[in-house]
């Protein structure tokens, strides 16, 4: 058990570490940069903020390490629970860690495109965001399996199990409303993003202050 509290600690830093960085850039940078509709306007912003972008893409790369690390992590401390579903979660982790390194390149290149074409800046931060979207699927099946362990676990309080099986709903819901009506999405999206955002700030803050629980974990 007293390996699981230093692994769990852990995670809960590595966790804090990629939703500083992810924020960052992803809600910082690229969303303050990124006019819709405006390649001019757009691409003066990137040209403006270059150093920033260069920073950004670090900070995207330690979020990506991070999160892969954090599953990893998790998967040794509830991987008893029940192995299929702990491998489950690795496995969406996983293809939503691929995603996001594959979309990096779209970061990169509205950098380098500033300094030649504006319309180009527009169209690779546009697919940034569309990548962004599609690990987005990958974020909210990585938070199913999760919030199962912890509910399963023993060592958690079952309300933060349910918590981050809601926060997965928060994820996709918010694909599929986007999906049937983009408007709708306008309106929901801050409150369906919001319980994930809640979901997970709690599970890192559990696993930073309180970690693991001593009671056994009810094996499948």
């Amino acid at each position: 058990m007293a390996s699981k509290v230093g692994l769990a600690r852990v995670a809960g830093l590595l966790y804090l570490v990629l939703a500083v960085c992810g924020g960052f850039s992803e809600l910082y940078v690229r969303a303050g940069a990124l006019v819709p509709g405006d390649a001019a306007a757009t691409a003066a912003n990137v040209r403006a903020s270059a150093t920033l972008f260069r920073v950004a893409f670090a900070t995207d790369v330690l979020n990506i390490v991070c999160f892969l690390l954090v599953a990893m992590l998790l998967h040794a401390v509830l991987g008893e629970v029940d192995r299929s579903v702990a491998l489950a979660m690795v496995v969406f982790n996983a293809v939503a860690v691929a995603i996001m390194g594959v979309n990096m390149v779209n970061h990169v290149g509205a950098l380098r495109a500033a300094s030649t074409s504006d319309a180009l800046v527009l169209q690779y931060l546009v697919a940034h965001a569309d990548g962004y979207l599609v690990a987005q699927v990958f974020f909210g099946l990585w938070l199913f399996p999760l919030g199962y362990l912890v509910f399963r676990s023993g060592w958690f309080p079952r309300a933060l199990g349910v918590l981050v099986m809601a926060g997965s709903a928060g994820y996709l819901g918010d694909l599929v409303v986007g999906l049937l009506s983009p408007d709708v999405r306008s309106a929901l999206s801050p409150v369906l993003l919001g319980l994930a955002s809640v979901a997970e700030v709690s599970l890192l803050l559990w696993l930073l202050v309180r970690s693991v629980r001593q009671p056994e974990p009810q094996l499948a």
